[in-house]
């Protein structure tokens, strides 16, 4: 082992049993493309709503319209709460992904890992 060589490239790891699917790196790609679009898309529907309906009250600094030159006037509202709604949306899939990856998902344990250790139980 050299002075500058980090010792963990001498090791040789068995190749893992799984890998990822590609469409599972696919969906992911989609995701990341899909979720922004669909939270503006639910918070433009919502602040016209709110306009119309008054569910919640709104301040006047919040409702600056942007004038961007291709997209035509965004108001701040919408990308604030498109911001909101993509932060609750990941977050939900998320929790999802974690749920069905615990449940269908490879074992805990890999052949690089060492097994659990198991305790005997004391006697008293």
């Amino acid at each position: 082992m050299g002075k500058y060589r980090p010792s963990y490239i001498l090791h040789n790891f068995p190749p893992r049993p799984w890998d990822i699917h590609p469409v599972w790196r696919g969906i992911g790609c989609v995701f990341m493309i899909v979720l922004p679009i669909m939270a503006y898309i639910i918070a433009v529907i919502l602040v016209r709503e709110n306009f119309v309906q008054q569910w919640v009250r709104i301040p006047r600094e919040l409702t600056i319209s942007i004038n961007i030159p291709n997209l035509g006037q965004i108001f701040l509202l919408d990308i604030l709460l498109a911001i909101v709604l993509l932060v609750v949306g990941m977050a939900i899939f998320t929790i999802v992904y974690s749920l069905i990856f615990r449940l269908f998902g490879p074992s805990r344990y890999s052949p690089v890992d060492s097994p659990p250790i198991k305790y005997r139980k004391r006697r008293r």
